[in-house]
């Protein structure tokens, strides 16, 4: 499904607004790829151009990933308006691996969810122009290719930590949308590595981004010897499987972006760390709308123009913390009532 605004997310592209990244992919028909508007790459002439709402819209319509704005690090997209939360928890659960396996499986994530199979296939079309089972395939295809071009795991463990059942399947996708194997592919040269000596990935985010207010909502909340903060890092130790590991993350003010820096001893707990993460950091959310709805209210307005780009952490294992929801809310505004609960209670104590 293609979005319809061509003239706006066209104008996006020229300007290489960073406040669309992540919003909208660009599929242009002459080299039959799809972009990201921060594409460094010269601007295609407007009849070339097909826009879409995702990146599983994209490739689902032909194009394939731009080598240059790399779209699998592009912000993740956070769903703010009603029926959309159901979507942004079926991305949760797909994250964590949910739809590796077939059709099938997306009956059961919606039963999860507690929605129809049909239902959430609509809802997925309505909202990324693509399918459960596409946008599951396209975030496998783009997270293995994030970690061939940023780390030197091996090529069995980039198949495992994607979610492929083999190597065999890794490398005939691979073929199918690059026309050539993953190995062309790598960036990063030097003897393999395993997830246990360490991963380190760029996750980016759309500014601002406060930063300090980030980390010191955190401190306030760490459990000790579990979170921790130094030298402007969080650190958090992790167990998988019975095993220990670690996460440590930094800021990259000017890319836009935290490092991920994984210890793990299980390659196949790679998305799930990676997902967690984007949670506790708040990620996806689009900053500058909720700003703005948020400074309709006269007392948090003051607020958020003290400190701009002030998120709400979320929680390593489930939910935002604190964000009490208003029930008496209408259902398409309770998380804006919960964030903005939280946004004033954060603002008032920086």
């Amino acid at each position: 499904m293609e979005l319809l605004d061509r003239s706006t997310y066209y104008r996006a592209f020229q300007s290489h607004d960073a406040r669309f990244d992540g919003r909208v992919f660009v599929g242009v028909t002459s080299t039959g790829i799809y972009c990201r508007p921060v594409c460094p790459a010269r601007t295609p002439r407007f009849e070339n151009c097909r826009f879409f709402a995702s990146a599983a819209a994209a490739q689902e319509a032909g194009f394939r990933p731009c080598l240059r704005c790399r779209p699998e690090i592009a912000p993740d997209l956070a769903f703010w308006r009603g029926t959309a939360n159901t979507v942004s928890r079926a991305l949760a659960l797909i994250a964590d691996g949910a739809l590796d396996d077939d059709e099938a499986g997306v009956e059961a994530l919606a039963e999860r969810l507690g929605v129809g199979g049909r239902q959430l296939r609509r809802l997925f079309q309505r909202h990324l122009g693509a399918s459960p089972i596409a946008v599951a395939q396209t975030r496998r295809v783009l997270f293995a290719k994030q970690l061939l071009h940023d780390t030197r795991l091996p090529m069995a463990e980039v198949a495992l930590a994607s979610g492929f059942g083999s190597v065999r399947r890794f490398n005939e996708t691979f073929r199918a949308l690059f026309d050539r194997p993953p190995s062309a592919l790598r960036r990063k040269s030097g003897a393999d590595t395993s997830a246990r000596d360490g991963v380190t990935l760029k996750l980016a985010y759309r500014p601002p981004y406060d930063w300090p207010g980030m980390l010191a909502a955190l401190a306030a909340r760490a459990t000790p010897g579990l979170e921790w903060i130094e030298d402007g890092v969080w650190h958090r130790s992790i167990v998988v499987a019975g095993d220990h590991g670690s996460v440590a993350v930094a800021h990259l003010a000017d890319r836009n972006a935290v490092a991920v820096t994984i210890h793990s001893p299980s390659v196949a707990a790679l998305p799930a760390i990676v997902a967690r993460v984007r949670r506790v950091f708040d990620l996806g959310a689009d900053i500058v709308t909720i700003d703005r709805h948020l400074a309709r209210d006269p007392t948090l307005a003051p607020l958020i123009a003290r400190r701009p780009g002030l998120r709400a952490p979320g929680d390593w294992d489930g939910d935002p913390v604190g964000l009490p929801v208003d029930n008496d809310a209408p259902p398409a505004w309770r998380p804006w009532h919960a964030y903005a609960a939280e946004h004033l209670r954060m603002a008032r104590h920086a």
